[in-house]
Parts: structure tokens; C-alpha cells; sequence
């Protein structure tokens, strides 16, 4: 999730909390507000009453009847007096409760009061109630027009949220579009100022210039490194070669020193190879090919078949091309053979006399996996861990091997994004997958 959603997710949970909170704390608020308020109108009521004891109309009415009730015309209040057995009161004490009463065969929510008292040496017992109907409409009014409220209030935080969030980190975005995506190509990196007035996005961007900085000026250095060596040091060994192969044309050499001569042009072919191997590995890492083939798989696979005929009838290896896809990806032809020259050509060094060498192809989750599999000496975990380590060799009697040919490997797979998976068991072969990231 972009960090834009997840500020604006963020800043929507804390304002939903929020509200939720306010919201409760209103309902509960206005529900004691509005029982207290009710209350002081009951006792306003009672004590109006019972101030009205001492007319002649009231006194006539308790000496006529042991109880009355009294109501408006809505049924919002009533009054119920009703004479019980006598006991000395001297404080009237009124009690709160909330109840159901019936009255004029209609069933109502009352908040009632009440209370005992003394009359002309009588006790009656006093009730005072007012419908609570209109305070829980008014709840469920308020509950509805928060609910509304609060979908409002979500929606408009969201979308507040998510212009200001992408306005506040606009220049963010600007830094990883055409900055921090372009790292892997420090000469064409873009060092002009990403415009802000955030500070803490000023020295992002400033750190990330001064730092390519540096590591344009490491890779131009790296860039002439490779050029220097490839003309101070091949060209030594090309000229050294060449003056031993003519020595070797003299008809007067012993045959000692025809062998020396021998060993000694082939430690330099030794050298020429190693070196020719390491500066592959950092042109392909310093992004110095271009990409812009159309790489057909299994027409590399046929020709490093035709190519490694002599080797494979050598050590009688079976190769079984399975291959069922036409798999093509824009790549760089010249990399992707030798990346696949150099597997198959480990399978073949590694193999066993009499054993076999299987292609295989697949299309998973819509991405198509090459698989090679031999019949080899394999590896054990300790092995795979540095297989693709350079100058790592495995413990064989293989002579020719110099240990770069899986680094080179493992180069020209990143350079075109493609991931290898190793599975070997020692004695029982070797698999190499690899899985293009290119779909079909």
C-alpha cells in the first residue's frame, strides 16, 4: 500500500475514533441532561401540588376519595395521589424511577417521582410522572443524524485526506520517479531539485544527489579501470603470446623447452580467459549493454546444442530438448548465450560419463521457467549457498574450470531480471530454474 493511502487510512480511522467517542459521550450526556431536566420539572410539579393542599377545592377532593389521577389532555404528565396506610413522615423523600404506566388505556414510558406525606393525619403516596417518549425520540433523532454525520464526515476526511496527502507528497513521488528509479544508471541520473517547501524532503533530495554524486564518479572511475585494464593488460598478454608462438618455430629448440614454452602460453591463454571472464562480469553490472534484441530461447538452445556436439559425444551425455514454448524476450542475444552456453557447458563438465543433460520449459502464473537438469556429481546446501561466489570451484578433477563461469551467470540473470533457483543433490545431479519476470 502506496504511503499516501495509508496517511490518509490513518488519519480516517483517527477521526472515526474520534467521532465515535464524541458521539457516545453526546447520547449519554444528553440522556442524563434531559432525565435531570425532566426531574427538576417533577419536583416542580409535586411542590406545586402539595402547595395547593391547603385549598378547600384539594382538601374536599382527599376527604371524598382515597386516590385520583390527574393527566393532560396528550397523556405527557399525570398526577396520582392515593391514600395508604398511616406512618409518621417527618422529611419527604422523593424517589427517581423509570417505569410503564397505563393511562387512559394507553401504555407509556413515564419518568416518575415519588414521594410520601402527611395530610390531616393521613399518609398518601404521591406520584409525579412525564413521558420519556419524546427524550428517546429525540435520542434516536440524534443517533440517525449522527450516523449521517459521521458517513459524511468519513467521506469528506477521505478525500481530504487523500488530495492533501498526495499535494504533501508530491515531491516525495518526484524523488522515487526520477531519482531513486534511475539509480542503476548514475550517467543519465537527474540531479535538478525536486521543488518543495518541506524541509525534510530538501535534504532527502540533497542526500540522494550528493550520493549518486559519488557514485557517478565511482562508476566513471570503474568505467576507466575496465578500459585501462583491458588495453594494459590484454595487450601485454597478446604480445607474449605472440613472441612464444614464434619462438616455437625455431627448428633449434630442445624439446624441454618446446614444453616450457607450451606451459607457458597456455598459463596466459589461462590469464586472457580470467580476465576477459571478470571484465564480462562488470561491464554487465555497470549496465554497459544495451538490451534492445529479440532473444528466442530455443533458438539459443539449438545452437549451444550444435555448439557443444563434440563435447557431449565425447563424454556420451543424451541431451533431451523438451523445449514446447516459442519463448522471446527483449534482452541482449550476445548475454543470454553465454548465460545459457555456460549452464549447459557446467552440465556437461559436471556430468558423468554415459549421463544426460534434459531442457525443460514451463509457464507458471503466466511466466514462463527454463529448466536444467543433469545427471552431474551435484552439490551439497553448503555448495549452492556459494555456487555463484567467484573464483568458488567444486571439488572435481575438472581442470579447465576457473570458477566465474555461475558468476557470470548470476550477472547476466540480473541484468535482464531473472531469478535462478538451484535444487542439487550430491551424487544425483543438478537443476537450474530460471524464471523469466517477463510475462508472456
Amino acid at each position: 500500500m502506496k504511503l499516501q493511502f495509508k496517511l490518509a487510512l490513518y488519519n480516517t480511522l483517527t477521526k472515526v475514533a474520534i467521532i465515535f467517542f464524541t458521539g457516545g459521550v453526546i447520547l449519554i450526556s444528553l440522556e442524563k441532561i434531559s432525565y435531570h431536566h425532566i426531574s427538576l420539572r417533577l419536583e416542580a410539579k409535586k411542590n406545586e401540588f402539595l402547595r395547593s393542599l391547603s385549598s378547600k377545592r384539594i382538601s374536599q377532593i382527599l376527604e371524598q376519595n382515597e386516590s385520583f389521577t390527574d393527566y393532560n389532555i396528550l397523556k405527557d404528565d399525570y398526577i396520582m395521589l392515593k391514600q395508604v396506610k398511616y406512618e409518621p413522615i417527618t422529611t419527604v423523600i422523593d424517589t427517581f424511577s423509570t417505569a410503564q404506566r397505563t393511562i387512559d388505556k394507553s401504555i407509556d414510558t413515564y419518568r416518575i417521582l415519588t414521594c410520601k406525606f402527611n395530610y390531616n393525619k393521613r399518609t398518601y403516596l404521591l406520584e409525579v410522572g412525564n413521558t420519556i417518549d419524546a427524550v428517546e425520540e429525540l435520542k434516536n433523532t440524534i443517533k440517525g443524524f449522527t450516523l449521517v454525520i459521521l458517513i459524511f464526515a468519513l467521506s469528506l476526511t477521505l478525500l481530504s485526506d487523500l488530495i492533501f496527502t498526495k499535494y504533501l507528497l508530491k515531491p516525495f513521488y518526484n524523488i522515487i520517479e526520477h531519482k531513486l528509479i534511475r539509480v542503476n544508471d548514475p550517467l543519465n541520473f537527474d540531479y535538478q531539485k525536486v521543488e518543495t517547501s518541506t524541509q525534510d524532503f530538501n535534504l532527502l533530495d540533497d542526500s540522494i544527489n550528493s550520493l549518486m554524486k559519488k557514485i557517478t564518479d565511482m562508476f566513471i572511475l570503474e568505467k576507466q579501470f575496465i578500459a585501462n585494464v583491458s588495453h594494459e593488460l590484454l595487450t601485454p598478454i597478446s604480445i607474449m603470446s605472440s613472441r612464444l608462438e614464434n619462438l616455437l618455430l625455431h627448428e633449434t629448440l630442445s624439446e624441454e623447452a618446446e614444453n616450457k614454452i607450451f606451459a607457458s602460453l597456455k598459463t596466459l591463454i589461462r590469464l586472457k580467459s580470467i580476465i576477459n571472464s571478470l571484465l564480462l562480469i562488470s561491464q554487465v553490472e555497470n549496465n554497459q549493454f544495451n538490451k534492445n534484441d529479440i532473444v528466442k530461447i530455443p533458438e539459443i538452445i539449438t545452437e549451444i546444442n550444435e555448439e557443444l556436439e563434440d563435447r557431449l559425444e565425447d563424454k556420451e551425455i543424451t541431451f533431451i530438448n523438451n523445449i514446447k514454448y516459442e519463448q522471446a524476450i527483449i534482452g541482449n542475444r550476445s548475454l543470454m548465450h553465454t548465460l545459457l552456453f555456460n549452464l549447459i557447458n557446467n552440465a556437461i563438465k559436471y556430468n558423468h560419463n554415459g549421463g544426460s543433460i534434459t531442457i525443460d520449459d514451463k509457464v507458471d502464473n503466466g511466466l514462463y521457467q527454463l529448466e536444467i537438469k543433469d545427471t552431474g556429481v551435484g552439490m551439497d546446501n553448503a555448495q549452492i549457498e556459494k555456487a555463484f561466489t567467484r573464483f568458488e570451484k567444486l571439488d572435481t578433477d575438472e581442470r579447465e574450470s576457473y570458477g566465474l563461469g555461475l558468476a557470470i551467470v548470476k550477472s547476466i540473470a540480473a541484468f535482464h531480471k531473472i531469478d535462478i533457483d538451484v535444487v542439487s543433490e550430491k551424487n544425483k545431479g543438478t537443476l537450474i530454474k530460471l524464471k523469466f519476470n517477463e510475462r508472456r
